[in-house]
């Protein structure tokens, strides 16, 4: 490999909120953090030097986002997902939760119906009742360790109010790659019903060997006529930091709506770095991306074959995509709290409790994998003593 994913790097004392938050959080300093979805990778190196030769030219005034900025993003989606999205479709967030919320003001009023699909990334949820909104659960069903959306309890949910449903592509925690199929099933529901989705889709480029993922808005020129796709470098290149995003709108209408709460907020310049760090990632990532998946691939067999092995009463659900695992613990017997205590105080391992996303992710835990395999096979070892002593 060109470059080296198991050297470890001190991410302490750098306002890091994996690190430097975990006594604040889970109570204890001394645990693992395998918690917050970034990666504990250093950024590719030729973002690094992107961003130093900005840096050295010395004046960072007023900036705007030149063609390039565009271009990258165009090129890139092309090349990895045949998606051939134009220059116009793509407007700036500055970030995807921010996102969010902006789509909810934009496409819906107080009162209106939206649907999400938990077990998912719980700021869907406040980027929903934040705005006055009403919440309506769509489910995922769980079966025999594959998750799959729930289409008859769908269409019970759907009413006058429904305005718009959020999905997770891929699937935020649970790890799926929803199928052309499954999107395309999806997608001729809200035509026929007249809703808008909105697709968080900022892991798209983190999907493993042997799954394909898939643009809704790539499906038809009907289905992106109501899609909105938000996207960004920030997960796959490890760049959250610099809170750069993009929403791809075909819609000039729909377009309209979300670029006038931008321009009204005043958030919609971004930052220089942001800009550079985005045009470097998209432009030279690719082979950087594909020895990062290989990693993320090797450290998730392994958790999986640990578990097997020595820790079955945790059953981990392959993932399709991101580098997080997603843990059934549902036959220690315990809840959410009793869950986390236990992995903090017993194992020293830090995690994203599951019912925190929501209905159906009780008895889970979601574990970040994007770390050196030295630090997960700390972590297994450190899992495996704690549950022998319960035994």
């Amino acid at each position: 490999m060109r470059w080296n994913f198991d050297e470890a790097y001190n991410r302490e004392y750098s306002n890091c909120v994996k690190y430097d938050l975990r006594e604040e959080t889970f109570g204890v300093k001394n645990i693992i953090p395998m918690w917050v979805a970034d990666m504990d990778f250093k950024t590719p190196d030729f973002i690094v030097t992107a961003l130093q030769n900005r840096l050295h030219h010395e004046i960072y005034g007023y900036s705007f986002r030149p063609l390039e900025y565009f271009r990258s993003i165009i090129d890139w989606f092309r090349d990895k997902h045949s998606w051939h999205i134009e220059k116009d479709w793509i407007c700036f967030s500055p970030g995807i939760v921010p996102a969010l919320n902006f789509c909810t003001l934009a496409y819906s009023d107080p009162g209106d119906n939206i649907i999400v699909q938990p077990p998912v990334y719980f700021p869907i949820f406040s980027a929903v009742v934040a705005h006055n909104r009403n919440l309506i659960y769509n489910r995922l069903i769980e079966s025999n360790g594959k998750w799959k959306m729930d289409f008859d309890s769908l269409m019970r949910s759907i009413d006058g109010k429904t305005k718009m449903i959020v999905i997770s592509n891929p699937h935020n925690p649970v790890g799926r790659v929803w199928t052309y199929e499954e999107l395309n099933q999806l997608a001729e529901l809200c035509i026929k019903k007249n809703i808008l989705l909105l697709a968080d889709e900022i892991h798209c480029d983190l999907v493993l060997p042997g799954f394909k993922y898939t643009p809704i808005a790539k499906l038809s020129d009907k289905v992106a006529d109501r899609t909105i796709t938000c996207i960004a470098p920030s997960k796959t290149f490890n760049l959250a930091g610099f809170s750069t995003s993009s929403v791809i709108i075909p819609n000039p209408e729909l377009r309209k709506l979300f670029t006038r709460i931008v321009d009204n907020l005043h958030i919609g310049n971004g930052n220089i770095f942001g800009t550079v760090a985005s045009i470097a990632a998209y432009t030279y990532g690719h082979e950087w991306l594909s020895e990062l998946l290989e990693y993320i691939d090797h450290n998730v067999d392994f958790v999986i074959e640990y578990c097997r092995k020595m820790i079955p009463e945790i059953i981990p659900v392959q993932p399709e995509a991101t580098y997080m695992i997603w843990l059934d613990c549902r036959k220690f017997g315990m809840d959410g709290k009793e869950l986390q205590n236990f992995f903090v105080t017993s194992a020293g391992i830090g995690m994203n409790e599951g019912s925190t996303f929501g209905p159906g992710g009780e008895g889970f835990m979601r574990m970040n994998l994007a770390t050196t395999h030295q630090n997960v096979i700390k972590a297994m070892e450190q899992i495996e003593k704690a549950v022998a002593a319960i035994r």
